[in-house]
């Protein structure tokens, strides 16, 4: 179902899974998480690519009877477009389910949590992940979910992600692709060397056989005037200047 899912407090990562780093998929994250707000509860789904970036994003109002930093806390995924938008988010209203009952929001300081301060939860996320990505009945569970928590899904606001991210942010957000391109530039330049060391030496081959002809040619035009194939008229002529 998805690349990458983690917890956070504002900015801090505290718990985080990725089942593949080389997709660059955590990066997304890092660069959406200083852009929610809290002051009010969110729920959003970002647009890249081929990926949604699904999130519940948490405010005080959310938890009256606990510690104010609990209104800090942003549950995301990011999955697959194709997972649709249900079972995602069924995913995130468990994650923040299972989270909150083992970080308590009445006794959990949040804010005094150091990155990955909660990364003993990174086995859940996997667990989840795994279940919800690839069984029915967990997809079942998590459309259940969404079903009891949000009322409704199509109301949750979706947004391209190159809109909101400003123009360095989205520059930061191709390295990866722009290693990728390095990499067929690096073969390029390589192949552009090779075929510049043909031309060239095809482009020698072909004066030295222009030299060779313009050679044969004088000889030819020389050689007539002397008489071919004897010389007979220069050479005969030679040898009477001599005498």
């Amino acid at each position: 179902m998805a690349s990458s899912s983690c917890i956070a407090y504002r900015t801090t990562i505290l718990a985080e899974h990725t089942t593949s780093p080389a997709s660059g998929t955590s990066s997304l994250a890092s660069l959406i998480l200083p852009k929610i707000k809290h002051e009010s509860p969110q729920k959003l789904s970002y647009t890249h690519n081929q990926n949604f970036v699904h999130y519940i994003a948490d405010a005080p109002s959310d938890h009256p009877d606990g510690d104010p930093s609990a209104g800090g806390l942003t549950y995301l995924v990011v999955a697959r477009a194709d997972f649709g938008r249900r079972v995602p988010f069924g995913y995130l209203v468990e994650i923040k389910k299972r989270f909150l009952s083992a970080y308590s929001a009445q006794s959990t300081d949040f804010a005094a949590l150091p990155a990955y301060g909660a990364a003993n939860f990174n086995g859940v996320l996997k667990k989840l992940l795994v279940e919800y990505g690839t069984t029915q009945g967990g997809q079942e569970d998590a459309i259940g979910n969404v079903q009891h928590e949000i009322e409704n899904v199509r109301g949750i606001m979706t947004e391209n992600i190159e809109r909101v991210l400003e123009r360095g942010e989205r520059i930061d957000l191709l390295v990866d692709k722009t290693d990728r391109l390095g990499g067929s530039a690096h073969d390029f330049r390589v192949r552009s060397r090779s075929l510049r060391r043909q031309m060239w030496w095809k482009n020698v081959k072909l004066m030295a056989l222009l030299i060779l002809v313009i050679i044969f040619l004088i000889y030819l035009f020389v050689g007539f005037g002397c008489g071919l194939p004897g010389w007979s008229r220069c050479v005969g002529s030679s040898k009477k200047h001599h005498g």
